[in-house]
């Protein structure tokens, strides 16, 4: 998941992609419902990050340099959830319907119940101030995966990261410090992991690749895999287990790593995406300023 501003090297690999898949539609691609076309919601964001689906299928997204969160329910109505978010960016439901948040004006997780109370989850690691938790995944024992990439804000009052490095971390279920359970990826940013808590795809953004790992019992990740030739922002998965990366678009690989294709998406930048709906059948992509919605022949697991 994303920042608001990105990278050179980010801005570079978009000049460089951004016509590769200008001539495929997207219901050319096998897992885009028959006849779909994208659908533009509304294009009234600074920055639209962050989609997390509940139980019944409704879509909260950040806009994370306005501080709001926003809720677009399954009969298709937007309304604002929250203002005053802690900044914040990914976002994730967890086994209770608490909405987890990275929120990174203060570098901490944070749990916002259905009623707006918040706890906060994460402040720190080892006393040092996080980067700036970015995107998340919540495993089936309740314990959450967070990336935590350093993307200097305009409200910070520090310029220099108080830990060395970008990392990824986890903090089991109950426990007040997470572990460091990936150090060796250049700038952590999109994770999502399969629902049997088996398998975690984390995105390295600025060395342009998807890794596949394995999760052990106690949490740990082994056999680390390349997935895909490609960063992502934010990443969702399907039934079938197809992988949904994002940055230029929206570009699906199946679960071997073979790419499917690309969704085009008309913004300079597509944040993340989830799946949504009753059926779950509906894909929901945050592109900067706009959010789309999509007609699929599959279904989210999220």
């Amino acid at each position: 998941m994303s920042r608001f501003r990105q990278s050179t090297l980010v801005s570079l690999l978009i000049v460089v992609t951004a016509g590769t898949a200008a001539a495929q539609q997207p219901h050319e691609l096998k897992v885009v419902a028959t006849g779909a076309e994208l659908k533009q919601v509304s294009k009234q964001f600074a920055f639209s990050e962050g989609p997390a689906v509940n139980k019944e299928g409704d879509i909260y997204f950040t806009d994370q340099p306005n501080d709001k969160i926003w809720k677009y329910d399954t009969k298709g109505k937007l309304t604002l959830f929250m203002d005053k978010t802690g900044r914040s960016n990914g976002l994730y439901f967890d086994l209770k319907g608490n909405l987890i948040s990275c929120a990174d004006e203060k570098d901490e997780l944070w749990s916002i119940s259905p009623n707006k109370k918040i706890t906060v989850l994460l402040s720190n690691f080892e006393g040092k101030r996080l980067n700036g938790p970015n995107d998340l995944w919540v495993d089936p024992k309740g314990g959450i995966y967070f990336t935590d990439p350093f993307y200097p804000r305009d409200y910070w009052d520090r310029k220099e990261p108080e830990i060395p490095g970008q990392k990824v971390y986890y903090l089991p279920r109950g426990k007040k410090q997470p572990l460091i359970v990936e150090d060796s990826i250049v700038k952590p940013n999109g994770i999502v992991g399969t629902p049997d808590g088996k398998y975690l795809y984390v995105a390295d953004i600025q060395a342009d690749k998807t890794y596949r790992y394995k999760i052990d019992a106690h949490g740990a990740l082994t056999d680390r895999e390349l997935f895909a030739p490609q960063g992502s922002d934010g990443m969702t998965l399907d039934n079938e287990g197809n992988v949904y990366l994002t940055g230029n678009g929206v570009t699906v690989y199946d679960v071997n790593g073979h790419k499917l294709g690309n969704i085009p998406v008309p913004s300079h930048w597509t944040g993340n995406v989830c799946f949504g709906g009753t059926e779950r059948n509906i894909l929901f992509i945050t592109a900067s300023e706009s959010i789309y919605t999509l007609q699929m022949n599959v279904r989210g697991i999220e």
